[in-house]
């Protein structure tokens, strides 16, 4: 599916007209989904209600735009995203990130359900992502640029925000949350990778290991928005521990730590929403 600045456009006009604009988006990983439920006068559209979306198809993905109030700034919830697995090209993955930004978005949070590669990390604990690998063999800039949201070329030396990291471990020290930090490997799935991989990945600096993320953080990065990434380490990768993975174990797990994440994410908003909003 290739999205044109028209689908674009329409797409954005009909999230806008039923929710309004947005300062901050959040995109919710497996299990992690509820969030929304603590915004305030929370107006909602489903993803079959805006078209050219596709539909999420998987467990624990709700597949919905929330658009909220929390502490005077509008932030919008994505509970539900794609994944590349699920047979969605990467203009499609991505179309939300790019409709978030014809909103008015200039900050996003992005989290996600990942595997533990870093043997000094547990199950149930968070990881503050710094840096990504991606091993997928893909890139969703790949064809024509849109020249609206970037640069042919975006750097990617800081595509998770400095600023908004730092805070993180601020607020995750202020609060006593234990808050990892490490390199997110992106791989396609969606079959667990093998331990063979696991080994590779760990090698090259990974630190987790997930299907998803990056590309939204590359099309956000391209759109000119800051990105602050956690992981919830819902279960050790392959090789790491001597059991099979399950994806009912990864949102269980989730529903462990969703405590300590809506704390965490409550303190950021907090935050940001001292700062001016013509802030990038």
């Amino acid at each position: 599916m290739a999205v044109t600045m028209k689908k674009l456009h329409a797409a954005a006009d009909t999230v806008r007209k039923a929710c309004g604009p947005a300062d901050i988006a959040v995109i919710l990983g497996s299990g992690l989904g509820g969030y929304e439920e603590s915004l305030i006068d929370p107006q909602e559209i489903a993803y079959s209600k805006i078209p050219g979306f596709p539909v999420s198809t998987v467990a624990g993905h709700a597949g919905k735009f929330v658009v909220g109030t929390v502490r005077d700034k509008r932030v919008l919830v994505m509970s539900g995203r794609f994944h590349h697995y699920e047979g969605h090209s990467l203009d499609a993955v991505t179309m939300p990130i790019r409709v978030m930004a014809l909103l008015g978005v200039k900050t996003l949070i992005i989290t996600n359900a990942a595997g533990g590669v870093n043997t000094g990390f547990n199950a149930g604990e968070l990881m503050l992502i710094t840096d990504f690998i991606n091993l997928s063999g893909r890139n969703p800039l790949r064809g024509k640029n849109l020249d609206e949201f970037g640069p042919r070329f975006p750097d990617m030396s800081n595509a998770f925000d400095p600023e908004l990291r730092a805070i993180a471990v601020e607020r995750a020290q202020k609060h006593g949350i234990h808050l990892n930090q490490g390199v997110y490997c992106w791989m396609n799935g969606p079959s667990y990778e093998s331990p063979a991989e696991i080994r590779m990945v760990r090698t090259l600096g990974a630190d987790a290991v997930g299907m998803s993320t990056v590309p939204e953080v590359i099309v956000a990065r391209h759109s000119g928005m800051r990105v602050l990434g956690i992981s919830s380490i819902t279960n050790m990768a392959a090789g790491v521990l001597d059991q099979p993975i399950h994806h009912e174990e990864v949102l269980q797990m989730g529903e462990k730590v969703r405590g300590n994440f809506r704390t965490l994410l409550d303190s950021l908003i907090d935050h940001l929403t001292e700062e001016p909003s013509e802030v990038m």
